[in-house]
């Protein structure tokens, strides 16, 4: 039996309430755990406000989106006492250990909470980008291919009423997971990816000679982080938030005033933005982020405290928090020739790779 709290924390995500369920399920009735949830992520820990969580409290979560427990991006180390005021809190509740559940930087700081001694950590890997290294999947990716690849099916339609080109922007900070299947599972003309800049006359060249052959309605996937290659299209740098983040968007707007300026075919905007975060999530997701809670859970109890759990092989395991920090996970070169074998065109020129030797990568 362990006293267990539970955080939420960075952005929100489809399947974080079945994360959250899951460890409460299995901490309360396997192990007799007391189980603690925080409210606004690191805020919560550092501001003293948390409830007691149990089997009653988490009824009907399994398929709601968003985190009943609030999340942010506060993390201690944000103010001069942000430590202090978090140890005298954890103090306080008397915690054994620590479930944070996030992506990129929720876990750096998860890792550096533990290794400087703040509370014993486990990590959920948590994040509709899938960026995050050593697991094969993140919980909520599934979910926001799914409405990105919904989205981009209704714009075929309407795109081949009008003969139009339909830009679709997905989300995809430094990575292109998102747009890649996205593009890939919804037939994009092509798509445009952080990993592979690009440039924005190959891209209009596509259109136009798609267009001279009689097909008379293109979508080109644009993830937000996308940028093109130096010296091919001009590019404001984007502001930057009080976290650090560059503030991303509109990367869609000025893909598509280039296509139309330079091949003079009506061009619109779909910008997906958070509602590829909201309501419900998948099956996938709410299956892979029950069987996440679970590990967690028993990762407290098991000598996983430091370690991340992760999807490898199909199976749940446990990395160590350390061996996931300082990188993230691009999209996999045999996946991106797989991608580009069902474009129009390669826009790096380069031949296609076998389609055989495309295996997942995690």
């Amino acid at each position: 039996m362990a006293r267990v709290g539970v955080l939420t924390s960075g952005g929100d995500c489809p399947g974080l309430n079945a994360v959250i369920r899951a460890v409460v399920r299995r901490g309360e009735r396997h192990w007799g755990d007391d189980l603690v949830g925080f409210h606004d992520g690191w805020a919560g820990v550092i501001e003293g406000r948390w409830q007691a969580l149990d089997v009653e409290a988490m009824r009907g979560y399994l398929a709601r989106g968003g985190t009943m427990l609030g999340t942010s991006r506060v993390h201690p180390w944000m103010t001069d006492d942000g430590v202090e005021r978090a140890r005298a809190t954890l103090l306080d509740v008397g915690l054994d250990a620590l479930i944070v559940i996030g992506g990129e930087g929720s876990l750096a700081t998860a890792h550096r909470a533990h290794t400087e001694g703040i509370v014993p950590v486990v990590g959920v890997p948590k994040t509709i980008d899938n960026d995050i290294p050593c697991t094969e999947q993140t919980f909520g990716f599934d979910t926001a291919v799914s409405i990105a690849t919904e989205a981009i099916d209704r714009l075929h339609t309407t795109a081949e009423s009008h003969d139009r080109v339909m830009v679709v922007e997905v989300m995809g900070r430094h990575v292109g997971h998102i747009a890649t299947w996205a593009g890939i599972a919804g037939g994009a003309t092509v798509t445009l990816v952080p990993e592979h800049p690009f440039d924005i006359a190959a891209v209009a060249d596509i259109v136009r000679k798609r267009h001279e052959r009689g097909r008379y309605a293109s979508i080109v996937v644009v993830a937000e982080g996308a940028r093109p290659a130096p010296g091919t299209m001009e590019l404001a740098e984007p502001e930057v938030d009080r976290f650090g983040h560059k503030r991303l968007g509109g990367i869609g707007m000025v893909v598509a005033s280039e296509i139309e300026q330079r091949t003079g075919y009506e061009t619109r905007v779909t910008v997906l933005g958070h509602v590829q975060r909201g309501g419900s999530p998948t099956a996938y997701d709410r299956v892979l982020s029950s069987r996440y809670g679970v590990a967690s859970i028993d990762a407290v109890h098991e000598g996983g405290l430091g370690d991340m759990v992760a999807l490898q092989a199909g199976l749940i395991t446990c990395v160590p928090l350390a061996d996931v920090m300082g990188h993230l996970k691009t999209v996999d070169d045999r996946l991106w020739d797989v991608a580009n074998a069902l474009f129009e065109a390669r826009l790096d020129g380069r031949p296609p790779a076998s389609a055989d030797s495309e295996s997942a990568s995690p």
